[in-house]
């Protein structure tokens, strides 16, 4: 998943106060699973953080032939529950504000490149294919009324992988929050929540994998409130003509990312924010993102990329106050 560059610098043994450290893990959404707290309440939680998973994928994953996603993919409409309402509003939210970059509606294109449910290497598109495509994609096809959400296009079809883990890590979250736990760290393939303290009663650390001149260093975020997550060109792609294509695909263009980033770190007040802005933050390049973040204050985004310069070394760029504690 994009998360494998995060590492979590957490120490396991039993606090000192009354609370108990404890840690849940397990595979879920096609990736690992990893929550951390701290509770007086030593019950196990574990049935209901899996019923929250269940929940989700019968709603979002293109996994479940009968999700609500593969529904509406398949039809013109579908009834939303709260799951699914809810990513999609902030998806059309973030497609908005990046003019397009971010794009739930990419699916066909995710498909033609071989990335998507049914892997293919069939190698780089045609140019045609590609035009024929794009002509689905777009954001601006979807209606949100009421409870439903409906294509005003034939063809238009979604997909939320690109947003829904995050937004899993929030819903966790905010599960631990109603049975009055105020001290996690909950990690959903990479997608990261963090709030209060750790069971030595210091912030939660997550270590940040920095490559510079082709060497490994660690870094660490220090948090008490906000998430990370990564997005990165390192796992899922092919190479055709000596150049390298990934899973990422530019919705206004049709092309999986070729460019010199490695990875994007992104931070923000929480785990779907982060998740959805780093596929717009990893398209738009180093200088782009960068400014794109000082332009947007609002959002609270801060972000570290990894990237090659044009001698083949390897650097980052961060935002400012990136590594300061949140």
């Amino acid at each position: 998943m994009k998360g494998l560059l995060l590492l979590l610098s957490i120490c396991f043994t039993v606090s000192t106060s009354a609370q108990k450290a404890i840690t849940l893990s397990g595979k879920a959404q096609g990736t690992y699973y990893v929550i951390k707290y701290l509770s007086r309440d030593t019950t196990s939680l574990q049935p209901e953080i899996d019923g929250l998973f269940r929940q989700i994928d019968r709603s979002l994953s293109l996994y479940v032939p009968s999700s609500l996603i593969n529904r509406f993919n398949k039809g013109d409409k579908v009834m939303m529950d709260d799951h699914m309402r809810a990513v999609v509003k902030k998806a059309q939210e973030v497609s908005r504000i990046t003019d397009g970059l971010f794009d739930i509606t990419v699916k066909p294109l995710v498909d033609l490149w071989g990335f998507g449910v049914e892997r293919h290497t069939n190698g780089k598109p045609s140019e045609d294919a590609i035009k024929r495509t794009l002509r689905h994609v777009d954001y601006q096809n979807l209606t949100l009324r009421s409870r439903y959400l409906i294509k005003k296009e034939p063809g238009v079809e979604i997909d939320c992988n690109g947003i829904a883990q995050g937004y899993t890590s929030d819903v966790i979250a905010r599960f631990l929050l109603s049975r009055g736990i105020s001290n996690y760290l909950v990690d959903v393939g990479g997608e990261l929540v963090a709030l209060g303290n750790n069971e030595k009663g210091l912030p939660w650390s997550v270590g940040i994998e920095r490559l510079q001149q082709g060497e490994g260093k660690q870094s660490l975020l220090m948090m008490t409130s906000g998430a990370v997550a990564t997005s990165g060109n390192y796992q899922r792609f092919f190479d055709e003509g000596g150049t390298r294509f990934a899973h990422t695909i530019n919705p206004r263009t049709g092309e999986a990312i070729h460019n010199n980033i490695i990875t994007v770190t992104v931070t923000a007040p929480d785990a779907m924010t982060a998740d959805a802005y780093d596929n717009a933050l990893i398209l738009l390049g180093v200088d782009k993102g960068l400014e794109f973040i000082r332009h947007h204050p609002k959002l609270k985004l801060g972000a570290l990329y990894i990237y090659k310069d044009t001698d083949g070394q390897v650097r980052e760029k961060y935002s400012e106050g990136f590594f300061e504690q949140r």
